[in-house]
This record gives structure tokens, sequence and C-alpha cells, in this order.
């Protein structure tokens, strides 16, 4: 039996878990609404909403991350900090997937492996937040916590959680995977014609002219192909996408938390992979409780703090059965820890024959403020971690199989450093973010020719 079969063999169903028994437990990081009647209102009409994915791509994703924990694939996973209703943009919806596209061009030329394409997007609506209020010139408000629940301007009406904006959360999502879908199917990811991802802004960019020599030797391959085949490879028109979010949101995910026919279990049909964030993985919280009972391959965030004992007992919670393609672990350690804080945590794993797909988050560990008030990430710290990670996964005998970046197709000036060394100084110019910082597409294509000159490396013979 192979992988892909043993993903779809049935696991224990946990008998005293439902969609609504988080209820129970302490959930950390969710709104107070006002008006609970409206609350409940909202809810019982998202749950007669249509799903926004499907039970069979859900399936075929899990598929896929048991794959990249064979090391057969590798993931890329990316998209915004915090999507805003006022981006839901056919431009920033196709630039956006672009630059994932060429992102794993780079991938799949560079390591010889299909990619499995992430989109953080369509649902990532909400945001943890350090604190509950915020305060300003001696007024203090609720924080916001992301267009799902309120907004960003600093009035009480704005910052009051109104439950109709899941409504509208619903309904961007799935505007923008609809649009995706679209593109995908129309040929927007066709391998005949990559030159079509370019994006305008970035013609005279450092990178440029390696990526168009990447383009061409994929283009030259393609054509070789159909010449000793004698016809056209088709199934290189259009690639998968999938879908994420943080489902921090537990009312949100409970509503659109469904059973299908002809499937035993219940789907989170909100979007294909689902994660816990780092401020919500307690053991005993309801995330995790809310988590354990779906049948979506699942991630957890986890941060320094994290102890091995921690880390098992929470795959024991989500993956008893030790399912292929069920549990990734984002880790996010910071470059400055990375090398203390991962080690033990993937010896732990090892040790105890753990199915997990090890993911990178390069990003949140390396926040930071400037003296000019801007909230930033330095490349160098970035692709620091990266590398390390890369090997420290290779010192431990376990596969780092995936990466996870908040990044952006738009000419933000949101993270020093890169291709065009970008200053403190530079933030001023185009910084968009309302809540972290994200790569550009410049630093976007250069973190993942890192990753395949770092693997490259790591994959060659070492000479006496």
């Amino acid at each position: 039996m192979n992988a892909s079969d043993r993903s779809l063999t049935p696991v224990s169903v946990p008998g005293d878990w439902s969609p609504a028994s988080w209820r129970a437990f302490a959930a950390a990081q969710q709104p107070t609404y006002p008006d609970a009647r409206a609350l409940e209102e909202v809810l019982g009409e998202l749950g007669r909403l249509p799903p926004l994915v499907t039970s069979w791509e859900i399936l075929a994703l899990k598929k896929q991350l048991a794959e990249a924990q064979e090391g057969k694939r590798f993931l890329l996973q990316g998209g915004d900090c915090a999507e805003s209703f006022a981006d839901c943009e056919s431009a920033l919806v196709s630039n956006r997937l672009k630059v994932l596209l060429q992102m794993s061009l780079v991938l799949v030329h560079g390591l010889r492996l299909p990619v499995v394409r992430v989109g953080r997007f369509a649902g990532q609506y909400a945001k943890p937040r350090s604190a509950d209020m915020e305060e300003k010139d001696g007024v203090s408000l609720p924080s916001y916590r992301g267009d799902f629940i309120n907004q960003p301007e600093f009035t009480a009406e704005a910052r009051t959680a109104d439950p109709r904006r899941m409504i509208k959360g619903h309904a961007r999502s799935a505007m923008t995977m609809n649009f995706v879908r679209a593109l995908i199917d129309g040929g927007f990811a066709d391998l005949h014609h990559p030159e079509y991802w370019d994006l305008g802004w970035v013609g005279h960019s450092p990178l440029s002219d390696e990526y168009r020599r990447m383009v061409a030797a994929v283009g030259d391959a393609v054509r070789f192909m159909e010449t000793i085949s004698g016809e056209a490879l088709h199934n290189l028109n259009r690639a998968d996408f999938y879908t994420s979010h943080e489902a921090l949101l537990l009312p949100y995910e409970e509503a659109l938390t469904r059973q299908v026919p002809r499937q035993w279990g219940w789907f989170n049909l909100s979007t294909h992979f689902p994660w816990i964030g780092m401020r919500t993985a307690a053991l005993d919280g309801a995330h995790v409780e809310y988590f354990r009972g779906l049948r979506n391959p699942v991630a957890v965030k986890i941060g320094p703090s994290v102890t091995p004992d921690q880390l098992l007992r929470l795959a024991d919670a989500l993956n008893p059965d030790n399912e292929p393609g069920r549990l990734s672990f984002i880790h996010r350690m910071g470059a400055a820890k990375v090398a203390e804080k991962l080690p033990p945590l993937l010896d732990a794993m090892r040790r105890e024959g753990r199915r997990v797909l090890w993911i990178c988050d390069p990003m949140h560990g390396n926040t930071e403020s400037t003296s000019n008030g801007y909230k930033t990430r330095r490349f160098d710290n970035i692709r620091a971690e990266v590398e390390a990670s890369f090997e420290l996964h290779a010192a431990a005998g376990t596969r780092l199989g995936g990466v996870h970046l908040e990044l952006t197709g738009e000419n933000v000036t949101e993270c020093t450093g890169g291709a065009r060394e970008l200053t403190d100084t530079d933030l001023a110019r185009a910084y968009r973010s309302t809540v972290d910082p994200r790569l550009n597409y410049e630093q976007s294509l250069e973190i993942a020719m890192l990753i395949v000159r770092k693997q490259t490396s790591l994959a060659a013979p070492v000479t006496p």
C-alpha cells in the first residue's frame, strides 16, 4: 500500500467531538460581540451558504502533503499577512497568483520536484493581537482583529465587533476563489507560456535575467518532450492550487464545518489547509479541540518556547493515528534562535517515528521595529533562517518539506534588504500593509532561488 492509499484509510474518528465541542474549552483570541442574537443569526446564515472548497480537493491536497513528507514534493505556501476586503481586486489577486507561480517554476526547475502550491488567501481575514485593547491619546478601544471582525479606523464604531462582517468575508473569499479557479482553468498557469506571468514593474530587476533563463529552459524542455511524444502535453496548461488560512475565528469555522455525501467524518469547507497560530496552540484550548476532529490536513505554528514534550502531545492530539499528510508543523524560531531551539524538536519527532511535514516560516520570528516607527523584517535574517533550517534538518536526518511566506505581488517596500538593497529609509516609500511586513516580488523570487541553491549544495556529493 503506497502513501496515497494510506492517506484514504479511515482513521479513528473522535467519538466525543462535534464542530461545536470547542465551546466547552477556553477560546483565546476571540472577539466580544455585543449582540449575541445577531451573532447566532449570522452563524445560521453562514451554515446555509455554499462551501468555499470541496472534500475531494481537500483529500487531494492531503495526498500531496503525504508525498511532500516523503521528499517527493515541496510545499510553497504564501500570501498576505492579513487580507482586507478592499483588496479583493482582480489585479491584486492575479499578481499574487503570478508571484506564487513564478516562485513555483523556480522551485520545480531547481529542485526537480513537483511543487504543492498553497495560497495564504481567500479567508485570511482574522488576525491575533497581542492585546485586546489599543490606546491612543488617552482613548482606549478594542484592537483591530482583521476585516472579519472589525475595521482598522480608530473609532468606537469601527472597532466594535460586527458579526455581519463574516458574511462579507465569506463573499470576498468566494469571489477570490472563483477568480483564481477561472484563471487556472483558463490556462493562466500554462507552462507553455510562463512568460505571461511577468509583472511589469520588475523588468529592471537584478534577478530578471536569471529568471528568464529558467523560463527559456522550461520552455525548451516542454517543446522537447512534445517533439519526442508527438503530441501536446495538455496537463501542463493548468496547476493545482489550494488555499489556507489561520482558522482563528472559531464561530466562522464551525459554521462552515460540514459532513458530505459518500465521505466519513467532518470537513472544514472554508479552506483546504487550516492552521493553528502560535498564540492559540494550547493543548487544552479550544482551537486544538476544534482541529482534532477535522479530516482536513492541518498545521500548527511553533515558536522557540515549544518543548519536545509539548510537540509530541500536540501530535498525539491532532494525529493520533500517525496518518500521512495529516499534520504539518510550521516552525518560526527567528534567525537568532533557530540553531538552538529547532534540533530538539526534530530529534523528538524523528525518535518517536511521527509523520509530519516540516515547514519553515522565516518571517514571523524576524519581525522588528525601526527607529522611524515601521515594523519590518530584514531580508538577511529571513535568508539566514531558511538556510539554517535546511542545514539543521539535514543534520537531524529529517526533511524540510516546505516554506511559509508572507508576500505580495505589489511593488511594496516593507522588508529591507534583498536584491535592491532596500533600507529603513525606503520603507516610507511604499509601505501598505495594515498588519505585518511582506516580501515584494523581487524578494520572494530571491527566496525561491536561495532555496534551490541551498538544497542543491546540501545534496551535492562531498569531494574528498
